[in-house]
């Protein structure tokens, strides 16, 4: 028993052990309201994430074909060693990766060019906030054919421009050498709007004092630009890389809609691979085998990345 304090008159005693309990009981009763509310999403995120995901992998080493589950069997590595003959899952490896490549520095630098633009004080800023935003929160499969339509190589609206100045018409996306430019434009203009928000919330935290004093200094404008705001802008660029890298690796709907993974699968993706795969092929096993091949390279990537920012933080 231990003397805690006074209530009028009268000494108050508690005891530990009975503290001890009440305590418990009521973080108990936390724990209680906190996983009732969390309860649905946790159900959700096991039917449609976790438990897929375990059959996903248990199925990459089968030969699982839709139409014939009963049948199925366990081959080992056979999937994995066909996937490395296969030469359209190879083609789609070297798609998805050249997707990667220059889509990340098109969009990034439209969205901070963006965000430039729009960090001085203007009248019609939300105008043209709401204006390159709204690519972002409409269908990419609206996106892609509303572009369908504008990059048709007849009666495309963007042919008709180009043939009014005396620019021969593109084919863009019936070309193997056009179609995947295409795309990471078309990619790089609907998703600009979000990065350019970050980018902007970033620029609106950097001090102005910071901007004056290197104005003072006799710092012009590039100047600032380079040694003011692009280091105080790091985390936040940080942080949109990565984000920007993980969408790039899961491009889908772009090629699903607008080329069917054409011409000659030069925009066939690895993700659009493992739907075709699985879903019009039937082939359950094999396109496990890609999912699971290709999460463990996305993965990888995603590690590499963090031991490089860490490092760069320690410095």
């Amino acid at each position: 028993m231990i003397k805690t304090g006074l209530k009028g008159n009268k000494t108050v005693y508690t005891f530990p052990r009975t503290e001890k309990k009440i305590k418990n009981k009521i973080k108990w009763k936390e724990n209680v309201v906190a996983y009732t509310f969390l309860g649905p999403a946790l159900v959700l995120l096991l039917l449609f994430l976790i438990i897929p995901a375990i059959m996903s992998v248990y199925y990459a080493f089968t030969d699982y074909y839709l139409l014939t589950p009963d049948t199925r069997k366990f081959v080992g590595l056979d999937n994995f060693i066909n996937l490395f003959k296969d030469p359209i899952f190879l083609k789609s490896l070297v798609n998805t990766l050249k997707f990667v490549v220059w889509v990340i520095p098109l969009q990034i630098g439209a969205a901070l060019g963006l965000a430039l633009l729009l960090n001085k004080q203007r009248k019609a800023n939300t105008f043209f906030k709401v204006a390159y935003f709204s690519p972002v929160v409409m269908s990419l499969v609206v996106i892609s054919v509303l572009w369908l339509y504008l990059l048709n190589p007849n009666e495309g609206i963007i042919n008709n421009v180009l043939t009014y100045f005396g620019v021969s018409a593109q084919p863009f996306l019936t070309s193997p050498k056009q179609a995947m430019f295409t795309i990471v434009f078309v990619s790089a203009w609907q998703g600009a709007g979000f990065q350019m928000l970050i980018f902007l919330a970033g620029l609106q935290n950097i001090p102005g004092d910071v901007y004056e004093a290197a104005q003072l200094d006799g710092m012009n404008k590039w100047q600032r630009f380079i040694y003011i705001t692009l280091p105080l802008l790091k985390p936040t660029s940080i942080f949109i890389f990565i984000t920007t890298l993980i969408g790039a690796f899961k491009l889908l709907v772009q090629p699903m809609v607008m080329t069917q993974g054409g011409p000659v699968n030069s925009t066939m993706t690895v993700v659009y691979y493992i739907y075709q795969t699985g879903f019009t092929d039937r082939m359950v096993g094999y396109a496990s085998s890609i999912a699971l091949l290709f999460g463990t390279i996305i993965g990888l990537v995603t590690l590499a990345q963090r031991k490089l920012v860490k490092e760069e933080d320690d410095e």
